[in-house]
């Protein structure tokens, strides 16, 4: 593991610590705890959003090939 330092408001470490208090874990494990979610949500965000701009990319060009035409000469006979 890596240290680092973070700034948190006073309400921010005040709640972080009842919480911690409270699940019986340190703050810091918390802490990573969420950052680990908000790497996961952001990531399948991310993800959501390339597919969502690559969907229909080849809608309206001309230059993409003639499949089946493609498949018929790989075909054995």
């Amino acid at each position: 593991m890596v240290r680092t330092q973070i700034y948190l408001t006073e309400h921010q470490r005040a709640e972080l610590a009842a919480i911690a208090r409270n699940g019986g874990k340190r703050q810091s494990e918390l802490i990573r705890e969420a950052i680990d979610r908000f790497i996961e949500i952001t990531s399948h965000h991310r993800r959501t959003e390339i597919v969502r701009r690559a969907a229909g990319i080849w809608r309206d060009r001309s230059a993409a090939p003639d499949y089946e035409t493609v498949r018929a000469a790989w075909d054995r006979t």
